[in-house]
């Protein structure tokens, strides 16, 4: 009985699948043979998009949280009772933040 000649299809399908991997088997043994392996090559490609916001991120990340000059002003006029802000001024800060809070 030769097996190249089953008439299921399905059965020639797993014939031609098992003749094709040893075939892939028996090239990759003979390239690891002669030496000639060819390692594949891997790529990283940003787009400017990324680029530009790693760059921003870089950016930001150099930028103190805390500006100590503003922080040092405000200490030294609450030391000297020199700090005052108007009532005009805290209420219009807290009506446009509860505004913006509406929109958000």
């Amino acid at each position: 009985m030769s097996v190249s000649r089953i008439p299921d299809g399905n059965a020639q399908k797993i014939q031609q699948t098992y003749l094709r991997n040893e075939q892939v088997r028996a090239e990759s043994e003979r390239q690891a043979n002669s030496g000639a392996v060819s390692s594949p090559s891997e790529r990283v490609d940003l787009s400017t998009t990324a680029k530009d916001i790693q760059q921003l991120k870089d950016a930001l990340s150099k930028i103190p949280d805390v500006r100590e000059e503003k922080v040092q002003e405000v200490q030294k006029m609450l030391k000297d009772g020199t700090y005052k802000v108007s009532a005009e001024q805290i209420a219009g800060k807290m009506v446009g933040e509860s505004i913006l809070d509406l929109f958000v």
